[in-house]
C-alpha cells in the first residue's frame, strides 16, 4: 500500500506566531500608550496644547524613527542566526547594532534641534507653534537612548525573548505617568513645566526603556548559559555595511510612512484648533490600533526569519501567511469598533463637543482603512523576514507620497474638506499599497517557485 505523505498544517504556525505575537502587541502599545498618557496629561491645558505635543512629538518621530528602522535589519540577521543556532554571529549583530545607535543619535539630535529653531516658518497657528518649540528642544535629548532600546529590542526579538521587551514598555509608562504628574503641574516642590514637563518626563522614560532592556540581556544570556564576555562597540566595517543594506531600506520605508502622517499632522496644525486637536486624537487612536498589525508583523518577521536561517523555507511561508491571515481577522473586528462605538473612545481625551463630533467622523474613516493599514504592516514584516526591504520602501513612495498625501492635500484646502481629505487621502494611500505589497508577498512564496530566498 501507498503511503500518501501527511498533509501540511497550515495553522501549525498559529501558536508559536502567538506566543511572540502577544508580547510585542503588548510592547508596541506601551509605545504608544506613552504618547497616549501625554496626550491625557496635557489635555486639561486645552485643545492648542494637545495640537502642540502632538504635532511636536510626530516630527522628533518622523526624524527618530529613521535611526529606529536602521535596527530593523536586526530583525533579519539575529533571527537568522538563531535559527541557525549561531549565538556569537548574534551577538555580534547585536555590537554592531549598539554601533551604530551612537553614530546616528547626534544626527537625529542635530535634524530636530533645527526643526524645532525653524517652526516659525511652517505657517502653524500660533498658539500651537509657540507650545510646541520647546517641547521638540527638550525631547530632542531622548535621541541616544531611544536608538540604544531600539538595538537592545531587535536583538532580544530576534532570540525570541520577547517578555522583556513587553515589561520594559509597560512599567515605562508608569514612569512617565508619575513624570508628567510632578513635572506638568508641579509636585512635591517642583516648579509646572507645563507642556515642555510632558517632553522632560518622555525622556526620563525613554531613559528608563534602554537601562531596563541592556539589563534584560545580560539576565537574558545568564538564562541561556551564554557567556558573552563584553559587549561593547562593534568594529567591523562589512557588518555595519550589511546591517545597513538591510536597515536603510526598511528605516527609509518606516520613515516615509510615518512622515506622511506627520506631514499631514502639520497640515491639521494650520487649521483651527478644533480641527487640529481632533486629528490628534484621532490619530492617538489609531495609531493604539496599528499597534496590534505592528506587533503581529514583528513577530512575523522574526518567524519567517528563524525559519529561513533553519532552511525551512516551507514552513516561512506558513508562518508569513499566519500572521497575514491573523491580522485580516483582528484588523476586521477592531475597524468595527471604531465604526460603532467611536465616542467612548474619544471622551478619555476630551469633553469639547466640537473636537468629539468631529472626532467621531474622522475614526469613521480611520475604520475604513483598518484592513489595508493592518495588511500593509504585516505584509512589510514577512518581507522583512525573508530579506527583502527594498520593496516596501519603494511601494512607500508611491502610494503614500505621490497618490495618498497629494490626494489629501488636495481635499483637506482645495476642496475645503478640511482634516477629514487629509483622512480619505491616508485611506488612498494605505489601500493602494497593501494591495501590492500583498501581492509581492504572494508572488515572492508561491510554492511552485524555489521559495523565498534571503539576502545573507
Amino acid at each position: 500500500m501507498t503511503r500518501r505523505p501527511l498533509p501540511i498544517e497550515p495553522v501549525s504556525e498559529l501558536g508559536p506566531l502567538l506566543r511572540i505575537a502577544g508580547p510585542v502587541v503588548l510592547a508596541e502599545i506601551g509605545w504608544m500608550g506613552m504618547g497616549l498618557v501625554d496626550t491625557l496629561f496635557v489635555g486639561p491645558l486645552g485643545p492648542a496644547a494637545i495640537a502642540a505635543v502632538g504635532m511636536s512629538s510626530s516630527v522628533f518621530t518622523a526624524l527618530a524613527i529613521f535611526g529606529m528602522g536602521l535596527m530593523l535589519g536586526l530583525d533579519t540577521l539575529v533571527s537568522h542566526a538563531t535559527g541557525a543556532q549561531r549565538v556569537d554571529d548574534g551577538l555580534d549583530w547585536l555590537r554592531h547594532g549598539l554601533t551604530l545607535a551612537v553614530i546616528v543619535a547626534p544626527v537625529v539630535m542635530l535634524a530636530a534641534a533645527v526643526a524645532a529653531l525653524t517652526l516659525g516658518s511652517w505657517h502653524l497657528n500660533a498658539d500651537i507653534a509657540a507650545l510646541a518649540r520647546p517641547y521638540l528642544l527638550v525631547i530632542t535629548l531622548s535621541a541616544l537612548p531611544l536608538l540604544l532600546y531600539a538595538a537592545c529590542r531587535r536583538y532580544l526579538q530576534g532570540m525570541h525573548a520577547v517578555a522583556p521587551v513587553m515589561a520594559a514598555l509597560l512599567t515605562a509608562n508608569i514612569v512617565n505617568a508619575a513624570a508628567n504628574a510632578v513635572l506638568i503641574y508641579g509636585r512635591f516642590g517642583v516648579p509646572a513645566l507645563g507642556v515642555t514637563g510632558s517632553a522632560w518626563a518622555t525622556t526620563i522614560a525613554r531613559v528608563y526603556m534602554a537601562a531596563f532592556l541592556w539589563l534584560a540581556i545580560r539576565r537574558e544570556h545568564r538564562r541561556r548559559g551564554i557567556e558573552p564576555g563584553r559587549i561593547g562597540l562593534g568594529r567591523q566595517p562589512e557588518r555595519l555595511r550589511r546591517l545597513l543594506a538591510l536597515g536603510v531600506p526598511a528605516a527609509g520605508q518606516i520613515t516615509l510612512e510615518v512622515g506622511v502622517f506627520t506631514l499631514a499632522t502639520t497640515f491639521a496644525a494650520r487649521l483651527d484648533t478644533v480641527q487640529a486637536a481632533a486629528h490628534q486624537i484621532a490619530l492617538n487612536i489609531a495609531s493604539v490600533i496599528f499597534m496590534v498589525p505592528l506587533g503581529l508583523a514583528s513577530s512575523g518577521a522574526v518567524r519567517v526569519g528563524h525559519a529561513i536561517g533553519a532552511d525551512h523555507i516551507d514552513r516561512a511561508r506558513r508562518a508569513g501567511w499566519t500572521a497575514i491571515t491573523v491580522g485580516l481577522v483582528v484588523m476586521t473586528v477592531l475597524g468595527l469598533l471604531l465604526f460603532l462605538a467611536p465616542t467612548p473612545l474619544l471622551r478619555p481625551f476630551t469633553t469639547d463637543p466640537a473636537v468629539l463630533a468631529l472626532g467621531v467622523r474622522l475614526l469613521a474613516v480611520a475604520a475604513a482603512f483598518q484592513l489595508f493599514d493592518g495588511t500593509q504592516a504585516i505584509a512589510t514584516g514577512v518581507l522583512r523576514g525573508i530579506g527583502d526591504t527594498r520593496t516596501p520602501m519603494a511601494v512607500n513612495v508611491v502610494g503614500h507620497w505621490l497618490l495618498g498625501l497629494p490626494v489629501g492635500y488636495l481635499l483637506c484646502f482645495n476642496a475645503d474638506w478640511g482634516v477629514i481629505g487629509l483622512w480619505v487621502g491616508f485611506l488612498v494611500g494605505l489601500a493602494s499599497v497593501s494591495v501590492v505589497l500583498l501581492y509581492t508577498w504572494s508572488r515572492r512564496t508561491r510554492p511552485s517557485t524555489s521559495g523565498p530566498a534571503p539576502r545573507r
